[in-house]
């Protein structure tokens, strides 16, 4: 019904190696491939341009695809290998971070089924809501403003939206009810 790919990049510029530093005895990778194993896709797949994550992954059973060392993001190298195997236009595939070891299965499956049950759309993203005034600021926090219909317009690190009318003399009075934060996950179908 639907594939996961798990782009993972040694050569990050924030923290080389990343998706290998060890977490509770097993590398972050590992984490994020057992939070995928645990989900109903069809195919987990980590796609990677680096012998070092090749090595670590198929020891610990990963099924790896090796990419191309200049794609930009992990869009592109899950386009790669879509392309390479073949998937069909209309097939749906998640695209799960190698860094986000605490992304609840639940979550995978939700966007999952949320682009499979929308046969109308190309991709699909998860939101939630921003409850507090720390996080609405924090640039480490990437937020999106969608429309009524709850598609995404635009992301932004930078507090959004901005209502003018509710910042005072010590910052912001109210949070926007409508301020979410986006839980960086992404469904597409292969020929988007």
């Amino acid at each position: 019904m639907y594939r996961i790919v798990i782009p993972a990049r040694y050569a990050s510029t924030r923290l080389p190696g990343k998706p290998l530093i060890p977490l509770a005895g097993k590398p972050m990778l590992a984490w994020v491939h057992e939070r995928a194993l645990a989900c109903s896709a069809d195919e987990v797949i980590i796609a990677t341009d680096d012998e070092r994550i090749r090595i670590v992954a198929q020891a610990f059973g990963a099924t790896v695809e090796m990419t191309a060392a200049e794609h930009s993001s992990g869009t592109d190298r899950i386009a790669e290998v879509a392309a390479r195997r073949g998937w069909l236009d209309h097939d749906v595939v998640v695209n799960l971070q190698g860094d986000e070891p605490s992304m609840p299965a639940e979550l995978i499956e939700q966007v999952a089924m949320l682009l499979i049950d929308h046969s109308e759309a190309d991709m699909a993203t998860l939101a939630t809501p921003i409850e507090h005034r720390d996080e609405y600021f924090d640039q480490n926090a990437v937020k999106v403003v969608t429309d009524l219909q709850g598609r995404a317009l635009y992301f932004s690190r930078a507090p959004i939206p901005w209502f003018r009318d509710q910042v005072g003399p010590d910052g912001l009075d109210l949070l926007p009810t409508v301020a979410r934060r986006h839980l960086g996950i992404y469904a597409y179908r292969v020929g988007a």
